[in-house]
């Protein structure tokens, strides 16, 4: 139970603050504390929150009820002092699964698109004339905010498997979106993340939707016959219940056509690229009906869907060279990206810097990482975003630069950020791509990016 005020250790966060939000909207006094400000922490602070940078034991000398992030170490002061006197201490995930009593909650669930499928399904949802609340992993462009409380009875809320965590959740329904290694500090085997997936399936209390055309998803469908849920397969796959067919993709969206058990629900036009946010729109359709709202209204709510930022988000765009964000860090995400980019394009080349996120998954998926990144016309590495793991041997970004150069694509090795963006726009022309790439502060070099590439049109009008 969350009793107030409540401290989050780590508000900054993006799942933390999601929280921290809707308990402001919900009257419930909040304090925090993070490494260093920030946007999300002065917004907070507009709702009410009172915010510290830097953590100390005074901090939690009012609070009830503590939340941690998974990033709080045991050595943490504000953590030891709340254990040695005593005071609740919650995950994040606890934290939110306290938020969903009393709604009928839908988890978002799977290794890639949560952070889409989640937002999608809360515009939909809108446009249906109910007022859901909602906790996302990333900010939505539609509102500007990852989460919201609302006045209706739905909640929607991002699912990490990371760390197990979305097994506390018992949600009214959920979605799996796919389901694929990637967390290898955590998971040791893919036979474990099928056990976990499976375990949160049987956690769940009405319905499921799950894709059939992904490996993983279509292998867990297949064992959840006897459980009493209503489940909803889709994909393109003849097999799936919700099934998706006339799919074309082009720069500016993308088109398909639902079935629902072999009748057209209707045609959706997406304003978003890449066919990746085909499936991800759908299994947000296939969860409103599950809900039992009306199809062509939640159609209509997803033509209207704007993106997320950080994903495949359009930084700006000089003398027709665009610069673009993704979040992407999983061998998989990379394809899709890259994929989605050569849609967008018309002419010209790919040029994506990419940082690796986590030692443990560069080790992993180096090979993977390599294929993925070929795709591109020119790859820039940076050093591993390590994300508080310590360095492994044999772990190395110019491991998958060897690689890559192997396939033939051009590649540089460039720890030095700055060096990596004078490559970037030294070889950019007029109709190619430049994609920042990668979970960790990757995402800060599209301003200078921008900032380079106007100078040098500047000189070379000079």
């Amino acid at each position: 139970m969350l009793t107030e005020p409540i401290h989050f250790i780590g508000i900054g966060g993006s799942g933390m603050s999601a929280i921290a939000r809707i308990l402001l909207d919900r009257g419930i006094q909040v304090s925090g504390s993070d490494a260093k400000d920030s946007i999300v922490i002065a917004s907070l602070r507009a709702l009410g929150a009172k915010v510290e940078i830097g953590h100390n034991a005074n901090n939690i000398s009012l609070a009830k009820t503590v939340v941690i992030s998974t990033a709080i170490k045991d050595s943490n002061p504000e953590l030891k002092a709340a254990l040695q006197s005593g005071l609740p201490v919650l995950s994040r995930a606890q934290s939110l699964s306290e938020l969903m009593k009393g709604y009928r909650s839908v988890a978002v669930a799977g290794t890639h698109g949560k952070t889409t499928t989640t937002s999608m399904l809360a515009v939909a949802i809108q446009e249906c004339g109910v007022d859901p609340s909602f906790a996302i992993g990333g900010t939505p462009n539609d509102s500007n905010s990852n989460s919201h409380h609302g006045t209706g009875d739905v909640f929607i809320a991002e699912a990490d498997e990371s760390d197990s965590s979305f097994l506390v959740y018992n949600p009214f329904g959920a979605i799996i979106t796919n389901v694929e290694i990637d967390h290898v500090d955590h998971f040791s085997s893919k036979e474990q993340l099928h056990q976990t997936f499976l375990d949160f399936i049987k956690s769940t209390k009405e319905f499921l939707v799950i894709c059939v055309d992904d490996d993983g998803g279509n292998e867990i469908a297949s064992t959840v016959k006897e459980l009493q849920l209503n489940v909803i397969t889709y994909g393109e796959s003849e097999n799936a219940q919700m099934r998706i067919s006339h799919v074309s993709t082009s720069a500016t969206g993308s088109f398909f056509r639902v079935t629902w058990q072999g009748v057209v629900l209707g045609e959706v036009a997406l304003n978003i690229p890449g066919k990746h946010n085909v499936l991800n729109a759908t299994a947000a359709l296939s969860a409103g009906i599950a809900l039992g709202l009306n199809p062509n209204q939640l159609i209509l709510g997803l033509s209207k869907f704007q993106g997320v930022r950080r994903r495949f988000e359009l930084k700006g765009n000089v003398k027709n060279i665009r610069v673009f964000d993704d979040y992407a860090h999983h061998p998989t995400e990379v394809s899709a990206t890259i994929a989605t980019a050569r849609d967008v394009i018309e002419q010209g080349k790919i040029i994506v810097i990419f940082q690796p996120h986590r030692y443990s998954r560069t080790l992993a998926f180096a090979e993977g990482f390599a294929q993925s990144l070929s795709t591109a016309d020119q790859v820039i590495l940076l050093d591993i975003y390590g994300a508080g793991e310590e360095s492994i041997p044999g772990a190395s970004s110019s491991v998958i630069a060897k690689q890559i150069r192997d396939l033939g694509t051009k590649v540089d090795f460039e720890p030095s950020i700055v060096a990596a963006i004078e490559l970037a726009v030294a070889g950019a022309k007029p109709n190619d791509l430049i994609i920042t790439m990668g979970a960790g502060d990757v995402t800060s070099l599209g301003k200078e990016i921008l900032t380079r590439l106007d100078e040098a049109a500047k000189s070379d009008e000079a």
